[in-house]
């Protein structure tokens, strides 16, 4: 277990300041909760007991002060420790998730192949987020049950040592007998709902992606049962997970009461030896403890699912990248390219035929070129062996002379841009999803390059350069968001430009358009544009087809 959650607690150590600072406030909270209850059992009992004596000597101010000062130390310490916990928490799983994304970056398509987008999805998800019970559920409760404990300890043996002794190994026992009884208890359920959860998610985007095939072989309602039976499974054991938490809840108010009346049982046949409003104190601090206690068998009854889920992320963030870039890679030219294709050949993993084989094609700089062919031949396979998502299976591919396997990773990514056929715009700022193509770019450059793709409207805005893109924003059209993806790629500022079905789903007029753009802002690039069509442009100086796995020319007129 601990092999298992070892990774995820290495984080703690960025954030120790935090995790000090919120264990403070959580004893501080709960040290003020329990000093509250039974300075007020106390008070009320010696106020009865002097008046019964007729004694007018008692200082009730005092005591009323220390009732007032807990009440407003504990309201505070709970607000802070709460604010302070839960942002560091928040930081936390940012930081996590930041890592997986950088451990998966580095991966091939091929490693990434193995694992649906759903099931990926989940793991960003819901995995990191029930590693957020490693801190807040299990840790803080458990450290600050043992440290409040030794409090309790040495703060009662000034009245008794015996009671304090009873309620401090009745304390402990609980603390660490009580949540691996519940651990075993909701192990197997926590790893059931873990995977439940997995697979519901994976069906419901594969149900909402496949409508239009479901509806075409009559499959919509067999697939939605199969949907709902999965989700009634995850439900009995969401329901039989909250009744062990009910149980655990039960058993600690048991634990409490017996703790109880023993201290009661104690002080009765004068074990304990002590002045009679001081038992009021001690009953009502055995009362106090359920707040410590509370949140801890809760704590190991969620492990089942953090350690499901901590497997699942550790089986995605352990593998190793297939494809290596070299530390010190060749020097070239950042401001020219050309290619030379030599013998290039690629097969699929698992696949008895060639995408394409015996590929030669020598590009210049400057020039720009048109790649056709019929869906799945071959062609976007053909650019992402330029960035390397794919090792060719024969063959090399060179840049200005020197192949691309000696390249270091950061020089290849300058050397090339890539403009997908799907733009991805984020929930942000325009000029946020800009600087993605450049972060050090000024603002005066974002202006300039949305002026060169014909966006000045979004410029002209109220709000500029900080207009909102994306959801509850700005909404943008299917040429727009090409045109954003073009601006990106002039920021980058690379000598090799990859392009992949730039004007699909475009009406002809848009299509033009976007090409014109291209002739303008690219007239020195290297340019290479996959399309499965065949365009009569001014914009390319040769045409190359992608055909029966062979790559010949073609006349575009």
């Amino acid at each position: 277990m601990l092999k298992t959650l070892l990774p995820y607690i290495k984080l703690y150590r960025h954030y120790v300041g935090l995790i000090i600072l919120g264990v403070v406030l959580v004893l501080m909270a709960l040290g003020a909760s329990i000093f509250l209850l039974s300075l007020s059992g106390w008070f009320l009992s010696a106020t009865a007991f002097v008046g019964v004596a007729g004694l007018y000597t008692f200082n009730y101010m005092l005591p009323a002060a220390g009732v007032r000062g807990a009440a407003i130390i504990r309201t505070a310490a709970r607000y802070f420790e709460r604010l302070v916990n839960h942002n560091t928490t928040f930081k936390i799983l940012s930081y996590l998730r930041t890592t997986a994304f950088q451990k998966i970056l580095p991966l091939s398509a091929l490693q990434l192949q193995q694992y649906q987008k759903a099931d990926l999805l989940n793991r960003f998800i819901a995995d990191i987020d029930h590693l957020d019970h490693l801190y807040l559920r299990l840790f803080m409760p458990i450290i600050s049950g043992l440290l409040i404990t030794a409090a309790i300890y040495f703060s009662l043996s000034y009245f008794d040592q015996t009671v304090a002794l009873v309620i401090t190994l009745i304390l402990l026992a609980t603390i660490l007998a009580v949540p691996l009884i519940f651990y075993q208890a909701g192990k197997s359920l926590g790893g059931q709902i873990t995977q439940q959860q997995r697979e519901y998610r994976q069906s419901l985007v594969s149900y909402l992606q496949g409508q239009a095939e479901l509806t075409l072989f009559n499959a919509r309602s067999h697939y939605r049962q199969r949907l709902d039976a999965i989700e009634q499974n995850w439900l009995l054991n969401q329901k039989k997970q909250a009744n062990l938490l009910s149980l655990s809840t039960a058993l600690i108010l048991l634990i409490i009461g017996f703790m109880t009346l023993l201290i009661i049982s104690l002080t009765a046949n004068g074990i304990a030896n002590f002045d009679r409003p001081i038992i009021a104190l001690f009953i009502f601090l055995g009362l106090s403890c359920t707040e410590i206690l509370a949140p801890i068998p809760g704590a190991f009854l969620f492990l089942g699912q953090v350690l499901g889920s901590a497997k699942r992320m550790n089986e995605l963030m352990e593998q190793s990248p297939d494809i290596i870039f070299p530390d010190d890679g060749k020097v070239t030219d950042m401001t020219r390219c050309n290619i030379k294709i030599d013998d290039l050949a690629f097969t699929y993993p698992n696949q008895p035929f060639h995408v394409f084989e015996a590929v030669n094609v020598t590009i210049k700089q400057g020039e720009h070129i048109a790649l056709i062919g019929k869906t799945g031949c071959g062609k976007s396979t053909l650019l992402s062996l330029f960035t390397r998502a794919w090792q060719p299976t024969k063959g090399n591919i060179l840049l200005n002379d020197i192949n691309i396997n000696q390249f270091d990773e950061s020089t290849l990514r300058q050397l090339i841009v890539v403009i997908p056929q799907v733009i991805t715009i984020f929930s942000d700022t325009l000029r946020n999803n800009l600087l993605i193509g450049n972060q050090h770019a000024t603002d005066e450059q974002l202006i300039d390059v949305l002026r060169s793709v014909e966006l000045d409207k979004l410029i002209e805005s109220r709000d500029g350069l900080n207009l909102w893109l994306g959801e509850s924003g700005r909404a943008l059209s299917g040429g727009e968001k090409r045109r954003i993806g073009i601006a990106r790629a002039l920021l980058h500022n690379a000598p090799l430009v990859l392009m992949d079905e730039p004007t699909e789903s475009l009406d002809a007029q848009t299509e033009q358009q976007i090409l014109a753009i291209l002739e303008k802002c690219y007239s020195e690039k290297t340019l290479i544009l996959v399309t499965h069509r065949l365009i009569q442009n001014t914009l390319f100086d040769r045409t190359l087809m992608l055909e029966n796995r062979q790559l010949t020319e073609v006349s575009a007129n």
